[in-house]
């Protein structure tokens, strides 16, 4: 079985400046997989190089198996990726059932799955169905964070690349996102993770990938988490 995401020399740039410098990492179907790492060390452009969003890029992305580096961003998306950037981009003149209604499906795209329906969205994000008639700029931000996870699980998207949606939030909040994550691995998601709260982090992801100054410096697996404290320690200050 391919990878659902397969990394290899990967370089990208905004305009002249150079932010990734070879970056290598494998994430596995099925597989949480963490990106740990100090503010700016690349995390969140990784993210955003993958979906094609950065300026120019070189090396080797590949979404189960398919390459993507010279794609441009509706074409990978179309490979079966969800994003969830930090700003969330709410539609603040919609009401949270119309932004969750907005996104296309993704059928019979490959690496691509049928999206999860209103029910089972509600289900999953109780509030959100409370607040479904409240307009984007009503909801809370962890409501606000709740509706952009979900209106990506509404395309079909099967691989979620998911940056920092702990940030800012209530601890209850962050509970209620950890037990969606659960769900999603145990549905057969893959995620790909930024996540600066390692208490959120450490109990949900497989395996963690240690980003400095644009590239990758540790691998850690999840078993090995508890030897490696010292070295992570270090290295993020946790």
């Amino acid at each position: 079985m391919n990878p659902a995401l397969q990394i290899a020399g990967l370089h990208a740039w905004y305009g002249e400046s150079h932010i990734l410098h070879g970056i290598d990492l494998s994430v596995a179907p099925g597989e949480v997989v963490t990106l740990l790492g100090r503010n700016g060390a690349g995390r969140t452009t990784l993210l955003r190089a993958i979906m094609g969003l950065t300026g120019r890029r070189s090396g080797s992305i590949k979404v189960g198996g398919v390459e993507s580096i010279d794609l441009p961003t509706y074409r990978i998306a179309h490979l079966g990726i969800g994003y969830c950037p930090e700003e969330r981009g709410i539609f603040s003149s919609l009401s949270a059932e119309e932004n969750l209604l907005l996104p296309p499906q993704l059928r019979g795209i490959a690496g691509a799955g049928k999206g999860l329906g209103l029910d089972e969205i509600y289900a999953m994000f109780p509030n959100l169905y409370e607040r479904r008639h409240s307009q984007g700029t009503r909801l809370s931000g962890g409501e606000q964070q709740m509706l952009a996870v979900a209106r990506i699980l509404r395309t079909g998207a099967r691989l979620l690349l998911l940056d920092e949606i702990s940030e800012g939030l209530a601890p209850v909040i962050v509970q209620s996102l950890a037990r969606t994550i659960t769900t999603l691995r145990a549905r057969g998601y893959t995620i790909l993770m930024v996540e600066q709260n390692f208490r959120f982090a450490a109990p949900l992801a497989d395996r963690f990938y240690v980003v400095e100054h644009g590239q990758v410096v540790e691998t850690i697996a999840a078993p090995e988490l508890d030897s490696r404290m010292p070295l992570l320690t270090e290295l993020l200050g946790v």
